[in-house]
């Protein structure tokens, strides 16, 4: 996507904080592969306390994503970079929450192969958020576009 100007550091920094809710939501998916490289979980060491506050008050995420979809992406008023980005990491959030139902209403049928499939599967999961979050981190760092497919481009219908 064409730059829309110039961002400041204070842009960028905004801009690169949502996609924390994509990477604390995918952690479950991420048990198998953190259990055989425990070393990965240096990755969550400073998201600990957000992990924390999160996951321990009920509909966290919920309250969460109606601030940011509301108070954020809908104010017109907040630069179109910070809102950009603050929708993608929203709509990350809400593929992660889809799969997350698909596999718990097909799980069964995926743990009768023997759990190889549901690991596979899992840790696909959880190194493809792993990257496009990092990714949309680094370019919001960079005062870039972050462009995912399919996700940037409806989010670019989203956000005027």
């Amino acid at each position: 996507m064409a730059g829309r100007g110039n961002t400041e550091i204070q842009d960028r920094f905004f801009a690169a904080l949502p996609y924390v809710l994509p990477l604390i939501y995918v952690l479950p998916f991420g048990n198998f592969l953190l259990q055989q490289f425990p070393i990965l979980q240096v990755i969550y060491v400073p998201l600990r306390p957000v992990i924390q506050i999160y996951y321990g008050f009920p509909f966290a995420g919920l309250i969460i994503f109606f601030v940011l979809l509301f108070a954020v992406v809908r104010n017109e008023n907040i630069s179109h970079f910070i809102r950009f980005n603050t929708m993608q990491a929203i709509l990350i959030d809400i593929l992660l929450v889809l799969i997350r139902f698909a596999t718990q209403i097909l799980g069964a049928g995926l743990r009768a192969g023997g759990g190889l499939l549901i690991e596979t599967f899992f840790n696909m999961i959880f190194i493809g958020t792993l990257a496009a979050c990092i990714y949309a981190i680094v370019q919001s760092a960079r005062g870039i576009y972050a462009e995912i497919p399919a996700i940037s481009e409806a989010v670019a219908g989203q956000v005027r």
